[in-house]
């Protein structure tokens, strides 16, 4: 990895965007946020752990339910990027030699 990347790590903190909607949202716990979330209890937990990351589908839900902007969320967890970077691959139909080749 290279240092930015290690950087970026040190300052991703999924807890203090949990913590911080829990607050919000005047709920007990992470089993409370799941439900108005409406994600299964684990995947809190698994974001907690660090095993998975905040998905954009999540973060849109955490802005639905919270009426905070995507921005201010991203902020919370230490996300700071200005852009992001979409591989080439992404997006484009499968080539019909690698569709046969998948099938």
């Amino acid at each position: 990895m290279t240092d930015t990347s290690n950087s970026q790590n040190a300052s991703y903190n999924p807890d203090h965007l949990l913590d911080n909607l829990i607050k919000k949202l005047s709920l007990k716990n992470d089993a409370a946020l799941s439900r108005a979330l409406e994600v299964a209890p684990p995947l809190i937990s698994k974001i907690r752990h660090r095993r998975v990351p905040v998905g954009a589908s999540l973060l849109i839900r955490m802005h639905e339910v919270s009426d905070m902007s995507v921005r201010e969320l991203r902020d919370l967890m230490g996300d700071r990027r200005a852009k992001y970077r979409i591989s080439d691959a992404q997006g484009k139909p499968a080539s019909k030699e690698n569709a046969q080749a998948q099938a």
